[in-house]
């Protein structure tokens, strides 16, 4: 059976350089994904209840100013929200102190600048289906 994912892409805080998430939700849809995009400056409660509404397996997180910071709340509010099943994967500048910050959040991957399109399209296709099981056998 082929697993279409649902994927959320967003920008939390008050970044609004959004290019870079635009090209990776254009590219998830020609890869066959169902993407949820939002503009960017949406705040962690918007998203939580987006990704609720939605169904969604995986929010997918866009930081080129500091905003990844705020993650960890927004890990914090999704499991709040019974949401521990989504997957969050970040894409942008992250140093790897705060990457560390990030995986111990709960956040499941962290793609730097450079890393390939396909690199992030396979890794959720690869991901999903463990998620769907997980969440259908609790």
């Amino acid at each position: 059976m082929n697993v279409i994912p649902k994927v959320l892409v967003t920008k939390i805080g008050l970044d609004g350089h959004d290019r870079g998430s635009r090209v990776v939700a254009a590219h998830l849809r020609d890869a066959g994904m169902e993407v949820i995009y939002t503009p960017p400056w949406q705040d962690i409660a918007a998203v939580v209840k987006l990704a609720a509404e939605e169904d969604v397996d995986v929010i997918g997180i866009s930081s080129l100013a500091t905003d990844h910071l705020i993650v960890p709340k927004l890990m914090a509010a999704l499991r709040i929200a019974g949401l521990d099943d989504v997957a969050v994967i970040v894409g942008g500048i992250v140093p790897d102190e705060d990457e560390t910050t990030l995986l111990a959040a709960g956040v499941a991957r962290v793609f730097h600048p450079g890393a390939g399109l396909d690199d992030i399209s396979d890794y959720i296709r690869e991901m999903v289906p463990k998620l769907r099981a997980q969440r259908f056998a609790a």
